[in-house]
């Protein structure tokens, strides 16, 4: 009986933002859905922490723009404190640089402040059923800034597990559920290469690599190979 009343519950959301007029706007939107429920808001990073050391939200909205402390640095005390409390950015920029930092300090999304409002309501289904939700104007760049990016080298961890090829590098961890040739594949598929790329790469067919790709997806438990890159590099499983 207790499961089926958590599950019953509405999505508790928490608003981040230092422009009331915007949090007002959102909260009249979001409290329209049966599912969702606006039970606070906040004018800045400090106070989200303050928020969420008495009340539990199950996710938050978090500008990433704020006074005092902004949406990065949130995010980050954020999912340290409390990690079972899930971050959507919302933001104004859709550079990719600004998505794989918050992506690595434990943001679940990233979204545009002019997507639509159902888009909007979207993301925080998603996000509260454990997907990673980015929105598609930037996806495409957040590909391409796959190339670029030095995540273990940022972060300080050694790449001993990686494969040897240059680009992109696929990182061996405790969590990784793949096998050697799914981690190949996955790889792969975050340098942007298609199916039939990655068929001539391997010397494999095209109906094996999307046999790997579906197994991939599965096992990462995401919907599409956009979101397994995404995850991938949130786990820290792909590098430069």
């Amino acid at each position: 009986m207790e499961n089926q009343e958590i599950n019953n519950r509405p999505i508790k959301v928490l608003l981040a933002d230092d422009h009331q007029l915007f949090r007002e706007g959102l909260k009249r939107i979001l409290n329209m859905e049966d599912d969702i429920e606006v039970i606070g808001e906040c004018g800045d990073g400090i106070q989200v922490l303050e928020f969420c050391n008495v009340e539990k939200p199950d996710i938050v909205l978090m500008d990433i723009n704020m006074p005092v402390e902004n949406g990065v640095e949130a995010t980050e005390k954020l999912r340290e404190m409390f990690s079972d409390v899930k971050v959507i950015i919302l933001s104004i920029h859709d550079d990719e640089s600004y998505v794989f930092e918050t992506l690595r300090k434990g943001a679940n999304g990233y979204l545009l402040k002019d997507m639509e409002a159902e888009s909007l309501i979207n993301a925080i289904r998603s996000v509260h059923e454990g997907y990673a939700f980015i929105h598609p104007k930037v996806t495409g760049k957040l590909i391409q800034q796959l190339r670029r990016m030095t995540y273990l080298n940022e972060t300080g961890a050694m790449a001993e597990g990686h494969t040897k090829e240059a680009g992109v590098k696929f990182v061996a961890g405790e969590n990784n559920p793949l096998t050697r040739r799914e981690a190949e594949v996955l790889r792969l598929m975050a340098e942007g290469k298609s199916n039939k790329m990655i068929g001539e790469y391997l010397f494999i067919s095209e109906k094996t690599v999307k046999n790997h790709v579906s197994s991939i997806l599965q096992k990462m438990e995401v919907d599409d190979r956009t979101q397994a890159v995404i995850n991938s590099i949130k786990y820290g499983w792909v590098t430069l």
